[in-house]
Parts: structure tokens; sequence; C-alpha cells
């Protein structure tokens, strides 16, 4: 079943509020500014704290350093922390990161249609009718 039924059958109550609790979990842990960019970020590889945010235009260390622990909590990235001197601590993908690589492939495939398409000044019904 599709989430948008312009031209086919509607949802019942039940379906429709199982859907909103299902999209509320996911943005509740993917959502924001900054988690999806993190985890791009990541996505070649470990990472030092420092080079992330370098790889991230605009984000605060206060607040890359929040985001990477909810990261933590909920398992998409590991934190492992080397005593030698100097201390370092890098950041790596969890293998549970993998399952939101469609998720991913499909903003990434959506958002550049979008910019497509407002950079080229198209009507939104244009970019329905390449989708039917």
């Amino acid at each position: 079943m599709a989430f948008t039924n312009h031209n086919g059958p509607r949802p019942d109550t039940a379906q429709c509020y199982s859907k909103l609790n299902a999209a509320g979990d996911a943005l509740y842990v993917i959502g924001g500014k900054w988690r999806l960019r993190i985890i791009i970020a990541l996505s070649d590889g470990k990472r030092r704290f420092n080079e992330i945010q370098r790889a991230i235009s605009g984000i605060s260390a206060r607040v890359l350093s929040n985001e990477l622990k909810e990261l933590e909590i909920n398992g998409f990235v590991t934190r492992k922390v080397y005593t030698d001197f100097p201390v370092s601590i890098e950041y790596e993908l969890t293998p549970y990161s993998d399952t939101l690589s469609p998720v991913i492939e499909s903003l990434i495939e959506w958002g550049e249609m979008h910019r497509q398409r407002i950079m080229q000044g198209e009507p939104a019904t244009a970019a329905l009718e390449e989708t039917l």
C-alpha cells in the first residue's frame, strides 16, 4: 500500500495511524537537520570528531557532540577511544546503519530531482507526471 493514494483506495484509520506511528519513530531517530548528514559523512570509514565537523558545513561542535551521542545510543555509530598520547577518538558506522541505505539513497534521489525541478522553474505537476 502506498502512503499516498490520490487515485486509489484510501487506507483505513488503523493503517493510517500505524503508518503515522512508524514514520514518527523513524523521524525521532534519524530526523533533524544533522543526523543523516553525519551518517553520510561517516560512510567512507572511520573519522575523528574534527574531521566530521569539517565535512559538515555549519554544524557546531556542541551540536555534533550531541548528535553523535544520540546516534550511538540508537546503534548507528560506535565511538572508539584510543588512550595513546594524545588521546584520540574515532567514530564509525555500525552494521545496523546499513539498514538506512535505501532511505538515504531515496532521499538523495528525490533531493536531486527536486533541486533540478526548482532550478528549472518547473511546476509541481510536471514532476508528478514524470513519476506516473
